[in-house]
């Protein structure tokens, strides 16, 4: 397959999982921000959903303060943002475009579906019901056009491309925003454990669809520990980061076994998932779960450069 096929497939994934995780941030941003004053902390929900999308400097070079209307245009609608909902969707449709042949019928529908679904929202009038609608309306075109893909898809190069953004992106996510949750969204005057970090969690698992498998697995009431243990090591959990790794090293295997050899994208994939695999949340804790976070982020950036270097340039 041509470098530039691949990295259109690649790319075309990554768009829309990041405008997945867009949507599932604001909603539990919005879940948080209308809470009872007594468990919605000191007002730094929506600065929070910046953080956690990567998206303040961008911010508060055109705004100057993080209200709902403020955010919700800017990380949803903003054509100057090309990070928000609607420019995620137009450059996943662009770069599906480039490969229209390399997708199949029902992948090509679902997301140029998307793309013109998307133009009968009004970014003006995101009240509560329609800005529910709206977020709904963005998992569940993504979980579409995810499951078109693993549904429609031959198990070739371009399959395991296009799924390899997917879960690259995801660990991304993933690791921002439990990230921000431990160090943005709680106040520093708030205990952890306490009534406050109990319904910020509950709001953040269940914008990860976590809440549900949380209590399948643990049997326990909220608990930070055990959450950051469901949203890095469980494999079991989708949006693990030893999950996204399981499956990146998978499909990193599957693509040298097409093309015939190994590279630094294979060594560095099964390095990050072997530390995943043998690492303890007493290990994590103890040197730091904000330090070993923003490692793991730079971590899959680099790897994201070396699959660039080995395979889309």
């Amino acid at each position: 397959m041509l470098s530039r096929h691949a990295n259109d497939l690649y790319w075309m994934a990554r768009y829309v999982e990041r405008a997945d995780n867009l949507a599932r941030i604001l909603d539990a941003t919005q879940h948080i921000a209308s809470m009872p004053a007594a468990f919605s902390g000191n007002g730094n929900a929506w600065d929070s959903a910046l953080a956690s999308a990567a998206c303040q400097d961008a911010f508060y070079r055109s705004y100057d303060r993080a209200s709902r209307e403020n955010v919700v245009a800017f990380l949803a609608f903003s054509a100057e943002n090309p990070s928000s909902i609607r420019s995620c969707f137009e450059a996943a449709r662009r770069n599906a475009r480039s490969v229209r042949t390399a997708l199949t019928i029902e992948v090509w529908d679902a997301l140029n579906g998307a793309w013109l679904d998307i133009m009968s929202f009004d970014a003006n009038q995101m009240l509560s019901q329609e800005f529910i609608r709206f977020l709904s309306w963005v998992k569940q075109s993504s979980l579409l056009i995810d499951g078109s893909a693993v549904r429609s898809m031959l198990r070739n190069d371009q399959f395991f491309f296009n799924q390899l953004g997917k879960y690259t992106e995801r660990a991304d996510n993933t690791a921002r925003i439990l990230d921000v949750k431990y160090h943005v969204l709680l106040p520093k005057d708030q205990p952890v454990g306490g009534g406050l970090d109990y319904y910020q969690w509950a709001s953040i698992l269940r914008a990860v669809s976590a809440l549900t498998s949380y209590h399948w697995i643990y049997r326990d009431s909220l608990k930070p520990w055990l959450i950051a243990d469901l949203l890095i090591l469980r494999r079991e959990m989708p949006r693990s980061l030893a999950r996204c790794y399981a499956n990146i090293s998978e499909l990193l295997t599957e693509i040298a076994q097409e093309y015939g050899e190994q590279g630094p994208s294979q060594s560095a994939a099964r390095a990050t998932y072997a530390r995943l695999a043998n690492q303890t949340m007493d290990n994590i804790f103890q040197r730091g779960l904000h330090e070993f976070l923003l490692d793991f982020i730079a971590e899959n950036n680099r790897l994201g450069s070396r699959i660039s270097e080995q395979y889309l340039s």
